[in-house]
């Protein structure tokens, strides 16, 4: 049924792609990204270079599938996704190509781009602990190691291990801890969930709103969408819980990124590298952070009033790539741990 679903899916993607040129005044996109998240960065684009963006949007899984078939006929310039896991795949299936840019190789620091330069960071998202305000006293925490501890049986809620970012979340822990500790770790953390995994991060803010659980494990992103989206509901969720910033006495917190990177089929390479280090300039970076309650790559952008009000903290300095590198074995992992 799955394959099915992705075919149908990549139809659908197709069929609502735009008209796709090579003239020397455009450039053309696969985002991943929802199109109020990147269009007005491409419109100022646009305003500023007179370069054309023609944008086709579509779930990671089948624009990256209609990359691996177009192939070099592909009219894709750029691929824009979210997770450096889902980036490291693209990587892998052998559709995109190194760029050299000095610009944003001052930009962005290593750890948030290939060390080949085959996908650039362009914002980050942290996944820290929420905790329920009334239940459980920051002084509580410490560590994503410390949510294997008895004292959370039955308190924790977190997504499926189908979830890219739970995947990337367990790679960065083989990464810094080693595989074996790694599989302990997850034995122990299946067995202090609240529930079996469902939903996505929104979810599970909201179930341990209404006291399903204690603790929950969700992208920063999400919450700052929940505090000051229309929906009332969740508003009031979002502040019944709080930001925990785990591991701060040593690696720091996990970040993923959502990230940009040119296409192996690439023929307006002069435009879409032109894209790629507009997307990393300080207006560029201050809109993510203001707008997509995302963090600045850019470590001279400012942060916005949101990003400020829930502190500084230090995050995991580990290359990225090796989130995608250690996915299969996260997988495993998690798989071995019993985690659905």
């Amino acid at each position: 049924m799955k394959k099915i679903v992705s075919v149908v899916s990549l139809l659908a993607c197709t069929l609502a792609a735009p008209t796709i040129s090579y003239a020397a005044d455009e450039v053309n996109l696969y985002s991943a990204r929802k199109e109020n998240l990147i269009k007005p960065l491409l419109d100022n684009f646009t305003k500023e270079t007179g370069i054309k963006v023609n944008l086709v949007t579509a779930k990671a899984g089948p624009l990256l599938k209609r990359l691996e078939t177009e192939g070099a006929n592909s009219p894709a310039d750029l691929f824009i996704t979210v997770d450096a896991g889902r980036l490291h795949k693209a990587k892998e299936a052998g559709v995109l190509q190194a760029t050299t840019s000095v610009a944003l190789n001052e930009a962005i620091p290593a750890e948030y781009r290939d060390p080949e330069g085959f996908w650039y960071g362009l914002s980050l998202r942290a996944r820290p602990i929420f905790y329920v305000k009334s239940k459980v006293k920051p002084e509580e925490l410490s560590t994503y190691e410390a949510l294997a501890d008895d004292k959370w049986k039955d308190r924790i809620c977190i997504r499926s291990s189908e979830n890219i970012y739970n995947q990337s979340l367990v790679a960065s822990m083989i990464a810094n801890i080693g595989e074996e500790k790694t599989q302990a770790w997850a034995d122990k953390l299946v067995k202090n969930l609240a529930r079996k995994p469902k939903g996505g991060d929104r979810d599970q803010i909201k179930a341990a709103a209404a006291g399903e659980c204690d603790l929950a494990i969700a992208n920063t992103y999400y919450y700052g969408k929940m505090l000051h989206g229309k929906d009332e509901s969740q508003q009031k969720a979002a502040n019944a819980v709080a930001i925990y910033w785990p591991n701060q006495a040593d690696r720091g917190a996990h970040v993923n990124v959502s990230g940009i990177a040119m296409t192996k089929a690439a023929k307006n390479k002069a435009n879409a590298q032109k894209l790629m280090e507009f997307l990393t300039t300080k207006d560029s970076q201050k809109w993510y952070a203001e707008v997509n309650y995302e963090y600045p790559v850019l470590t001279s952008a400012d942060w916005s009033e949101t990003l400020s009000s829930w502190g500084k903290f230090k995050a995991d300095s580990l290359n990225l790539s090796q989130l995608g590198e250690k996915n299969a074995d996260a997988v495993k992992v998690m798989d071995k741990a019993g985690w659905k």
